[in-house]
């Protein structure tokens, strides 16, 4: 494994990620090429997961038959419907529920497969915890590359499972706009929580 220096990253570098980061409700007209997409999950797979079990999937939508499959979640679900429609890429990101069956694949020096495979409730909250966290690990690594992105779950689950993930194990967790955000359409930025309303220190 090669070596390397835990420098601290330089404040202008935590304010492209988070601090001065925005989430974009408008997007501008301009792709993001597929070899993007590649680059993004190349990074981000190296966040950690439950078990190193990675039950994250992602669909990166991008095409407008791919889109036509996603409106129908979206419908009277506010804003987000006309978001989809502007944004370059949605992002789908599921979790598989059989996860657990790749576990002698990716954590080998352990047999974690029985443990997940007699304990459905289980390996579903590992699944939902994780896919959520490797969410998240795209989130922060898209900014990184530049790009702009919003979350969001509001969104027909039953539809948009059905639309992309029928007679798999995949389920959708939410979805995610990727792209190149408006900045002359940016909301007021609103307010935080402080650290006494949201940490304690014990």
């Amino acid at each position: 494994m090669k070596n390397y220096t835990r420098n601290p990253l330089p404040k202008e570098a935590f304010d492209q990620l988070f601090t001065e980061a925005r989430s974009h409700h408008h997007w501008r007209d301009k792709p993001v090429p597929d070899e993007d997409l590649k680059a993004l999950y190349e990074i981000i797979k190296y966040g950690p997961t439950s078990g190193n079990l990675q039950p994250a999937r992602i669909v990166f939508v991008r095409s407008q038959e791919g889109k036509e499959k996603l409106y129908p979640a979206l419908e009277g679900m506010g804003s987000n419907l006309n978001q989809v429609r502007s944004a370059p890429v949605a992002a789908i990101i599921a979790q598989d529920e059989l996860f657990w069956k790749k576990a002698p694949q990716l954590f080998p020096r352990m047999n974690l497969r029985t443990l997940f495979e007699n304990n459905l409730v289980f390996a579903e909250s590992i699944a939902y915890r994780s896919s959520s966290l490797t969410g998240a690990y795209l989130m922060v690594a898209a900014r990184g590359l530049g790009l702009d992105i919003c979350p969001m779950s509001g969104f027909n689950n039953d539809i948009l499972d059905k639309a992309f993930f029928k007679g798999t194990s995949w389920k959708a967790n939410f979805i995610c706009t990727i792209g190149y955000g408006d900045d002359s359409k940016l909301y007021p930025r609103d307010p935080r929580l402080t650290f006494d309303e949201a940490c304690r220190l014990e």
